[in-house]
């Protein structure tokens, strides 16, 4: 495969923002990964296994097809790569992937508990919970099939994989680290609130109020 200016422009990228899964403290040592479809193409970027974040370069990242097979690059794409071709295949809406073991979400992951919509962030950016996927063992699409399967019909960009971590998914790279960060911060402050007390859970009513307003109205339009 020859690079375009497309898959050129993704992977300088895709460096930036594996940079910025360690500033917001999402990551440790090589775990963790980011990957963008390619516009118009059936193919995606993604961080090569096992390199530290720190050697990434625009080059080292590498090109798969939407069967997770190598199409362009001297490196072994990252273990996760069959779970993101999944979700590229099967939701075409999806322009980015990410994947984190971020400490608190983990934690709920662990206890194979969704996380409770009680904070108007959540409500904002995930629409109600953040669910939990079922267990699966990594190295084959069943991660991916988890995720589509949890995800869809969900308007949360966000799952909780059982005993593993974060998947997020956005209509850009940008936008699933974006929900990678949001996941983490209220994975956080919902498990301080529990541990003072009782929560309080948002009325159905008001997230859908919320998730509108944040979604179509907040921001620069």
């Amino acid at each position: 495969m020859k690079a375009t200016h497309s898959v050129d422009k993704l992977r300088a990228e895709l460096v930036g923002l594996h940079h910025e899964l360690i500033r917001w403290g999402l990551v440790v040592w090589t775990a963790g990964n980011v990957s963008a479809r390619v516009p118009g193409e059936d193919l995606f970027v993604i961080k090569p296994s096992g390199v530290s974040y720190d050697d990434l370069t625009p080059e080292s990242m590498v090109v798969c097809d939407l069967d997770g097979k190598l199409v362009e690059g001297d490196l072994s794409p990252s273990s996760d790569t069959a779970a993101h071709a999944y979700v590229y295949r099967a939701m075409p809406e999806v322009g980015g992937v990410v994947h984190t073991h971020s400490t608190y979400a983990s934690a709920w992951s662990a206890r194979g508990e969704a996380i409770p919509c009680v904070l108007t962030a959540m409500a904002d950016e995930f629409g109600g919970e953040i669910p939990v996927g079922p267990f699966a063992l990594i190295g084959n699409d069943d991660i991916g099939k988890g995720i589509v399967s949890t995800l869809s019909g969900h308007r949360s960009p966000a799952v909780l994989m059982q005993n593993h971590g974060v998947f997020t998914i956005g209509k850009s790279a940008k936008a699933a680290v974006k929900a990678a960060v949001m996941c983490e911060d209220v994975a956080r402050t919902v498990h301080i609130a529990r541990s003072l007390g009782p929560l309080i859970p948002i009325a159905h009513s008001d997230v859908d109020k919320l998730y509108d307003r944040y979604q179509n109205v907040y921001g620069q339009r």
